[in-house]
């Protein structure tokens, strides 16, 4: 049986991405950071379906020490079960802030959860990914283009927009997938990003106020059910041969920003691992 993580798995897209693939028959390890979500989420999913293979670890993927604990749980719980496979790993926890706040490392939080969270995850459970040739997949927003990276004052630190903060860590998310396709590749490991488009949830609701909260909760009214965009996940999921392409929406490969270049995947890459203290080469050399 194949067996998928996803991240932020208790609402929104990660809950109907879960939805979708229990009722294909697949094992899914959802992560979320509050019990009661977590719990209200696999109630609902085994009252549709009472054969769904669905279980949750909680942690809060802010925290990087917390990223290497449910990891490890994770880690465990495979090698129990899937015979240390994993099929997929989809990154979709992610956060909007209204000001700038930071993690326990020191890290501007919607950099620490929309990238470098995944980043680590993604690094740990290298090897089980490894073993099942599997796709790391990333969730993505069109607002990664019409900006740059800011090399120089990369946690926003200096004169902080949320929403400036919010559109570099999308671009972060699709030069991490051309990073890890660049070194993965050759080992059967295949990663993307889904632009699910405006969504109807509530990430732009959660600690948020003001400005911020009150714009999310308008524009989130003309946005489409997160129903729509979980078919492109089960999509770059499916077992058959690995997609072309780097960058999806609504099934299809879609242009991204001429700024997802090899200099600037490799630029991030490096300051990632400093960031994260990992080193993939060790890993992917194993």
């Amino acid at each position: 049986m194949k067996t998928i993580v996803i991240t932020g798995a208790s609402s929104g897209i990660g809950l109907e991405t879960t939805r979708l693939l229990t009722r294909q028959g697949i094992n899914i390890l959802g992560v979320g950071h509050n019990e009661i979500n977590c719990n209200r989420a696999k109630e609902s999913i085994l009252s549709e379906n009472p054969d769904a293979k669905i279980t949750f670890f909680l942690a809060d993927l802010l925290q990087q020490r917390e990223v290497t604990r449910v990891a490890e749980e994770i880690t465990s719980y495979l090698e129990k079960t899937s015979d240390g496979e994993l099929s997929a790993l989809i990154n979709n926890a992610g956060c909007v802030r209204s000001w700038y706040m930071t993690t326990e490392e020191g890290y501007e939080q919607q950099f620490a959860l929309n990238h470098l969270a995944g980043f680590l995850l993604t690094y740990l459970l290298l090897p089980a990914l490894r073993k099942a040739h599997g796709r790391v997949i990333m969730t993505g927003s069109e607002s990664h283009k019409g900006i740059s990276m800011h090399w120089n004052n990369i946690m926003l630190s200096r004169l902080y927009n949320p929403l400036t903060a919010y559109k570099q860590s999308k671009l972060c998310n699709i030069l991490f997938a051309k990073g890890l396709n660049d070194r993965l590749v050759s080992a059967g490991i295949h990663a993307y990003v889904v632009d699910p488009g405006l969504v109807n949830t509530d990430i732009g609701n959660k600690e948020t106020s003001g400005l911020v909260n009150s714009i999310w909760a308008l524009r989130k009214k003309r946005g489409l059910s997160p129903t729509i965009p979980a078919k492109t996940y089960a999509f770059l999921c499916d077992p058959k041969t690995a997609p072309d392409g780097l960058y999806y929406s609504h099934l299809k490969v879609k242009d991204f920003s001429k700024q997802v270049t090899r200099e600037n995947a490799d630029r991030l890459f490096e300051l990632s691992e400093r960031l994260c203290g990992v080193h993939y080469e060790q890993e992917v050399l194993r």
